[in-house]
């Protein structure tokens, strides 16, 4: 019978640095692997919604279609929060902001260069 050697997963946080990438293992702003690098998300049109589905009824502000870096899109998002003057997150490649700031989001990327779209009521 084999014996599996597992490996580390080394670092995924320092103090002096920062996140850490998990395949490189070097700081994400510095990140050099097929990892962290831009997935390109469909036509480049970006899309600004508000949904209500699975949050018990509060609402949020959903951007997709950016087609940056997780990092890029992080910044963009904080960006974005600060802005609106309210809490946040991006997962799964999509900024979400708490509230409906569709129009306040959608004048903001256009003035960074962004297509956009709304979509919704």
């Amino acid at each position: 019978m084999a014996i599996k050697k597992e490996k580390s997963s080394g670092i995924v946080y320092s103090t002096e640095s920062g996140k850490m990438c998990p395949v490189c293992e070097h700081p994400i702003g510095q990140c050099v692997c097929a990892g962290n690098k831009s997935i390109s998300a469909g036509d480049g049109i970006v899309i600004v919604e508000h949904q209500t589905k699975g949050r018990k009824g509060q609402g949020v502000s959903v951007i997709r279609g950016i087609s940056s870096d997780q990092y890029e899109l992080e910044k963009l998002g904080k960006r974005l929060r600060k802005k609106c003057g309210a809490g946040g997150t991006v997962k799964n490649r999509t900024i979400e902001i708490q509230g409906d700031h569709r129009d306040m989001l959608v004048e903001e990327l256009r003035k960074l260069g962004w297509l956009v779209k709304r979509s919704g009521g």
